[in-house]
């Protein structure tokens, strides 16, 4: 409690009651460094909520300029923003809502090439790109560098979730899966239409980004069972959710018996 000033404690009143959360884990939020992949659908509420949960500092990837496609799901961004850089803009939002958070700004496009420096850079990985490339590349990065990455995905309808901890191992001893454990191999190209073609439910982006920012505090403020080794499956049009468990796969090429 001592590393939280008082205007904090008042702010973060309602964690700390929490006896699951409390002072340590206000505490070890504030000193958390989250990198956050995408100021998109999943990005905006992410950026929001971890901001609003007093996370230190925040790291925002993102190399686009906000449209008013956009803001039908974007929530961070606003109308006077259209044209302005997302990362610019969401760290404008930051400040307004929680004036405690730090901002790195990163107006670039994560890449094999450059995806190992931004990921070793912090504590933590939240991924809500839109391309199977990028996700890939952040974890692939993530397990070489050793961070946890919470990853999440967005259909027409549909959204999915789970957390990557694949340099650590489970209570049966055995390596913990990687995303390649789960998704060997992306689609063909073409075969999975952009959100631009098949459109996508407005508030869907705001629950899933919402679900990946408890999933993040959960990691960090240290409570609860993460979706290691589960994928959360979200079905908007019967608001269905359903928890499918995946496992360590050794022909993976990250951490597998021939890697």
């Amino acid at each position: 409690m001592t590393a939280l000033s008082p205007d904090e404690i008042e702010r973060y009143a309602r964690h700390i009651v929490l006896r699951e959360v409390g002072g340590p884990g206000q505490v070890r939020l504030k000193a958390a460094r989250v990198l956050v992949i995408g100021a998109g659908g999943l990005g905006a509420p992410l950026i929001q909520y971890l901001a609003a949960a007093g996370i230190g500092t925040i790291g925002i990837v993102d190399d686009d300029t906000v449209s008013l496609s956009n803001l039908q799901r974007q929530v961070i961004h606003g109308t006077p923003d259209i044209g302005r850089s997302k990362v610019e803009s969401a760290a404008e939002a930051v400040a307004r809502l929680n004036p405690n958070v730090r901002i790195e700004t990163h107006a670039t496009r994560l890449t094999p090439e450059n995806a190992e420096d931004l990921v070793a850079a912090y504590d933590l990985v939240a991924d809500g790109s839109d391309n199977f490339s990028t996700r890939y590349a952040v974890s692939d990065a993530c397990y070489r560098a050793r961070r946890p990455l919470v990853t999440a995905a967005l259909g027409q309808f549909d959204g999915s979730l789970t957390t990557i901890r694949a340099h650590e191992t489970g209570p049966d001893g055995r390596p913990n899966p990687t995303y390649r454990c789960l998704f060997p191999s992306p689609p063909p190209a073409g075969s999975v239409p952009t959100c631009a073609e098949a459109g996508v439910l407005g508030a869907l982006a705001g629950l899933m980004g919402s679900l990946m920012a408890l999933e993040v505090i959960r990691a960090i403020a240290d409570f609860g069972e993460p979706l290691v080794g589960r994928l959360l499956m979200v079905d908007a049009r019967s608001l269905r959710f359903e928890t499918l468990s995946y496992a360590w796969d050794p022909g993976n090429p990250l951490s597998g018996t021939d890697r």
